[in-house]
């Protein structure tokens, strides 16, 4: 009875006090919770990370900066920054006869799937997993790209 009762004084000053989940995350960073809170800018690979081409690369190019940074994916910038599509693993077995002929923009996946940096990461797990893919850009409001995220960020951050 008296478990009851401090649990429910509890709940009753976190209330009071607008004490709320990504407060715990704060609090119990580590715990399997505080990993279920996590955001996608707590895991992801940022600027610097990113392997950015623009519409105009040639693919040979292209394939070099998407080897380099090892993401298996290449986002498609304009000239304004804004992101333009994404270049995959998968685009190039799909486009692999004409690969040589061909520019970033024209491979590019127009559509992409990306994630935001406040996005919680279990829903960023979710999308990954809804969308059978590994590794989504991260963009901003007005469709910069800011980083990358990686399954196995996610993996090794407890959050699956």
């Amino acid at each position: 009875m008296m478990l009851a009762l401090g649990d429910a004084l509890a709940v009753a000053l976190m209330s009071e006090r607008g004490f709320e989940a990504a407060d715990f995350r704060d609090f119990h960073p580590g715990g399997k919770l505080g990993s279920q809170l996590a955001q996608v800018a707590d895991l992801m690979h940022g600027p610097e990370a990113l392997p950015l081409v623009a519409p105009e690369t040639p693919m040979t190019e292209t394939l070099l900066v998407m080897s380099a940074k090892g993401f298996g994916i290449t986002a498609v910038t304009r000239a304004d920054g804004r992101l333009h599509g994404v270049v995959s693993d998968g685009d190039l077995r799909r486009n692999i006869a004409h690969l040589s002929e061909k520019s970033a923009g024209e491979i590019a996946m127009r559509d992409p799937v990306t994630v935001t940096a406040d996005m919680l990461a279990a829903r960023a797990l979710a999308v990954l997993n809804e969308r059978k893919i590994s590794g989504p850009l991260v963009v901003s409001e007005d469709d910069q790209p800011e980083g990358v995220l990686h399954i196995q960020d996610l993996l090794r951050a407890g959050v699956a």
